[in-house]
């Protein structure tokens, strides 16, 4: 049997003799001649094929459609009347792997022609009740080879500055952070939770003098939002890093791990990623810009007479997230703001605080979206104890509060939301942008 050869590596193989296995992307039967586009993860190569010299194959050729998965061996021929790179091959055989029935969604809108009316798009909650026959578009395609450079570059990004993967428990026998907006399940003869982040454990590293460490995995959030930005389950790339001299360090380090991640998405798919999804990668520069919250609100008055009651202003609005995009253009000419000076009553009980009763964290927003809530970390067990029983947590983290009491050090850290960068760096909705979405209503495939 021969070795397959990736259609991309195939391109340059002129007059050899290849096997190429795919899903037929198009194909037009005529009298004489068919031709078929095979598609493959790499590239898309046409197959021609002269019915007078392969009556051997016309059998096959009756039983194609669009969607088949076929093996190929043929010869590459360089053909300047070929719109299509330039380049065939003429088949010296063709196996059917597996027919492919009509397709029960359209994956694409068809304008219309003089002949033929136009043809909408299924709807995103169609199209994902057949997820997998979405997912072989080029647009979806390119999109997951963009995430996993993503995922890899900040991966490296971390590598080299030593900090070490994790992955932490998703069951866990306490509700973690706020004691709602978890999903309670059945674990043998008691209760158990999935876990709304990593937090807890990403601490404990640091109490264990880890040190620097990072995690990428599930997420589960038992929001019942129906935005085009939320979701119950997601993949979470977090991290943590001790001995911080304050938060301002943590802002730093995900300022420096995003640019250079974006950096090299570009370098390697921004001209992809223009052409499919019409959006141009910004590589940002340094610094990213830095505003109070009090400061926002009141230029977001200023300018835009956006306003809010009183007790709203420790925390930002949905409303005042997506103005912060266009006042940051204005002023920085830059996409992404970092906003400080949150209440204490808004951020999580963990969250080292100020004298002024300010956490010592931040929000991170890029194209009017948060991204982050980053903060430096209360590690003093004392503190730490009182601010979980403020929030009438006491009991419920005391296995959490047991990481402060045999010494740790100061530390910090973040979460991203890997969805959602995909989301925004490729101008989707959350449905669009997730291998397979979960929501309220969803649940399936």
């Amino acid at each position: 049997m021969m070795k397959r050869t990736y259609i991309a590596e195939a391109l340059k193989l002129t007059d050899q003799q290849v096997l190429v296995q795919g899903f037929v992307d198009n194909f037009r039967d005529s009298k004489n001649m068919a031709f078929l586009v095979l598609k493959d993860i790499t590239e898309k190569i046409q197959i021609t094929v002269d019915k007078g010299s392969h009556p051997e194959l016309l059998d096959t050729l009756g039983q194609l459609t669009n969607d088949s998965v076929i093996s190929v061996i043929g010869i590459v021929k360089q053909n300047d009347y070929v719109k299509l790179h330039g380049v065939e091959i003429e088949p010296v055989s063709i196996h059917i792997e597996s027919i492919a029935a009509p397709l029960p969604i359209q994956r694409k809108e068809v304008p219309a022609t003089k002949k033929k009316a136009a043809v909408e798009r299924s709807s995103i909650d169609q199209r994902i009740d057949y997820r997998w026959i979405d997912l072989r578009t080029d647009e979806n395609q390119l999109m997951f080879k963009v995430q996993t450079e993503m995922v890899n570059c900040m991966r490296q990004f971390l590598l080299h500055r030593g900090f070490l993967e994790i992955h932490s428990p998703k069951l866990i026998g306490a509700a973690s952070e706020s004691g709602a907006d978890v999903f309670k399940v059945q674990y043998f003869d008691r209760d158990a939770y999935l876990a709304q982040s990593p937090q807890f454990y990403k601490q404990m590293a640091m109490a264990s003098g880890l040190e620097r460490i990072f995690e990428v995995g599930p997420v589960f959030r038992a929001e019942k939002s129906f935005t085009n930005r939320h979701t119950t389950e997601f993949t979470g790339f977090d991290l943590e890093f001790s001995y911080i001299q304050s938060f301002a360090d943590v802002m730093h380090l995900e300022e420096d791990l995003l640019t250079d991640m974006l950096e090299k998405v570009k370098l390697k798919y921004g001209d992809q990623i223009e052409e499919k999804f019409g959006v141009q990668v910004v590589v940002p520069s340094l610094p990213f810009p830095t505003v109070d919250l009090h400061d926002l609100y009141q230029e977001l008055e200023r300018r835009y007479h956006y306003t809010v009651d009183e007790s709203e202003k420790g925390d930002m609005t949905t409303e005042a997230e997506q103005l912060s995009y266009r006042w940051v253009q204005e002023v920085y000419g830059h996409e992404f703001l970092f906003v400080t000076g949150f209440q204490a009553d808004k951020r999580a009980f963990y969250h080292m605080r100020d004298d002024k009763g300010h956490s010592m964290g931040y929000d991170l927003i890029w194209r009017g979206v948060e991204i982050t809530t980053g903060a430096q970390r209360e590690h003093r067990y004392d503190i730490l104890k009182r601010q979980a029983e403020e929030k009438g947590l006491g009991e419920d983290v005391k296995f959490y509060l047991d990481f402060f009491q045999y010494g740790c050090p100061p530390h910090g850290g973040f979460g991203l939301g890997i969805d959602r960068l995909t989301m925004l760096l490729l101008d989707l909705t959350i449905k669009d942008a997730m291998f397979i979405f979960r929501g309220p209503n969803r649940l399936t495939p």
